[in-house]
């Protein structure tokens, strides 16, 4: 049976991604300075896309202070940013379960787990992987390679939830099943690779995800060998 679920964080159990985007939108328009959302979009989760946020500033503008005044806004953002639906409801039916629980992420432990200590839910995890723990962010599987042996159980034995295309891809290089739940931010990305998509973890039930894992490992017990 299913051993272990493994949640990805920003833009999966808190919405930090549009959060992020929201402030630096604020800024321009405090400057009176057009902002171009699709591109900052196709940011959200691809750790090697870079781009100059503010490109559409003139060449003398201090890109220092800009920055600073984004990151003022950003934790003024941040810390008024809930749960998204059907978070806690799962993270309770694993509990029932007994079910350990892991968060495998792109961002810093600081980040991580502070938002986690503020919502009341750090001792709910047994393993909280981030890329201060791994050579290679996602795409990469280190992350998520990382967090299944913190727990002990083989990655083909783990479930992980993913918002992004980047997510996605490592959760299924590191051998787990992977679900797909796209917010606002990333509803644009490829997410073929996802053993399953829903378009809230409210739609996600213990019940269904362990039967659609075990028809999966079912289906390839049954493929014929090389």
């Amino acid at each position: 049976m299913l051993r272990a679920l493994i949640f990805d964080f920003d833009g999966l159990m808190i919405d930090t991604e549009s959060a992020l985007i929201d402030a630096y939108a604020a800024v321009h328009a405090r400057h009176g300075v057009e902002f171009d959302r699709g591109l900052f979009l196709r940011s959200v989760g691809h750790a090697d896309y870079a781009f100059d946020p503010w490109h559409a500033f003139e060449k003398r503008a201090d890109r220092a202070e800009l920055e600073l005044e984004r990151k003022t806004l950003n934790r003024e953002f941040d810390q008024q940013l809930e749960l998204l639906p059907g978070v806690l409801a799962l993270l309770d039916a694993a509990r029932g379960a007994g079910l350990p629980l892991g968060v495998a992420s792109n961002s810093r432990h600081p980040h991580v787990e502070g938002h986690l200590s503020r919502l009341g839910l750090l001792e709910r995890f047994q393993a909280i992987s981030c890329r201060d723990d791994v050579a290679s962010p996602k795409p990469e599987p280190d992350v998520y390679r990382h967090a299944m042996n913190r727990l002990g159980v083989p990655p083909s034995f783990g479930a992980a939830f993913e918002d992004s295309h980047t997510g996605v891809v490592a959760a299924r290089r590191a051998g787990l099943y992977a679900v797909a739940v796209p917010n606002r931010s990333t509803a644009h990305h490829d997410f073929s690779m996802a053993d399953w998509r829903l378009a809230s973890l409210a739609d996600c039930s213990l019940t269904a995800l362990q039967a659609r894992w075990k028809a999966r490992a079912g289906a390839a017990a049954d493929r014929p060998g090389p």
